[in-house]
């Protein structure tokens, strides 16, 4: 029997919110990796140090104006398919300031039976260094299968502004999740212990389960934001001014504040967002994320 699951966060009152797609047949498409490490020079300026790279993906750093290091990832394979295998491993070093982006929004294609998809990212932050974790949409297509770990390590005084934006079905093709394997995780850990745990999986006719107005009233879009920073409780009150009323945010502890988002398609998701974003990032918002 096919069942939908939502594991909310251990350490706040998560939703879990998901819609369907439908999507075409993706051939197999080629793995990849990617390792680098970024620290500060005696001028407080970013510079990447170490870069590994196999695969279809890749890794582009473009001109920035300020001080910190852009990168956008790049799947030249096009999206995901059942069976592949990415990972991306990034450290941050002490005072040092990281944006993470991807060049437009990833997909998870369908997958042929037996066949499921892995995404791992690991990234770790130094004492007083930065990280931007800001990728584009995860798009899922009907019958596709994946799974995705995010593990965030974090020492003293290392500040993080995460979102996870994710697209149950293009809202313009009338795309819809009768039959989808997806699960996600996302840990977050500062000096080796766990400040926020977070999962979702989903299983089976997704779109009849979360159509239901006690889980997701039929949202086709949902983001999950965390900002752990000291001047996070001061945000409070403007990041709420900002919210949708299909949205809601929160302090788990005295710099952790976690923000959720329900929406109808991606644009209205983003339109959501952008504002937000722009205010946590000081107005940075890496410019491949906004066209």
């Amino acid at each position: 029997m096919n069942t939908v699951d939502c594991f909310g966060s251990t350490l706040s009152n998560s939703l879990c919110h998901l819609i369907g797609a439908r999507a075409p047949l993706c051939n197999r498409a080629p793995s990849g990796r990617r390792r680098f490490f970024v620290r500060a020079d005696q001028h407080g300026v970013t510079r990447v140090v170490d870069l590994r790279q196999s695969g279809s993906l890749r890794l582009v750093f473009p001109q920035t104006l300020h001080n910190n290091v852009e990168a956008i990832i790049v799947n030249t394979a096009g999206g995901i398919a059942g069976g592949n295998q990415f990972r991306v491993e990034a450290r941050v070093g002490l005072g040092a300031a990281f944006m993470f982006t991807t060049l437009a929004a990833e997909r998870a294609y369908r997958a042929q039976i037996g066949e499921v998809g892995s995404v791992t990212t690991a990234l770790a932050v130094g004492r007083g260094a930065r990280m931007n974790w800001l990728p584009q949409e995860m798009i899922l297509f009907d019958r596709c299968a994946m799974r995705r770990r995010l593990n965030i390590a974090l020492e003293t005084d290392a500040r993080l502004l995460m979102v996870e934006p994710i697209v149950l079905g293009r809202a313009a093709m009338l795309e819809q999740l009768h039959n989808v394997t997806f699960q996600d995780r996302i840990t977050i850990s500062r000096n080796e212990r766990p400040i926020y745990l977070d999962g979702i999986g989903l299983h089976g006719d997704a779109i009849t389960h979360l159509g239901r107005t006690a889980i997701a009233d039929g949202a086709g879009a949902m983001a999950s934001r965390i900002f752990i920073a000291q001047e996070a409780a001061g945000q409070l009150n403007a990041v709420h001014a900002l919210l949708p009323a299909s949205a809601g945010a929160s302090m788990i502890a005295k710099d952790v504040l976690v923000m959720r988002l329900l929406a109808p398609d991606s644009f209205d998701m983003r339109r959501s967002l952008f504002p937000i974003l722009d205010r946590l990032t000081r107005n940075t918002l890496p410019a491949s994320s906004k066209l």
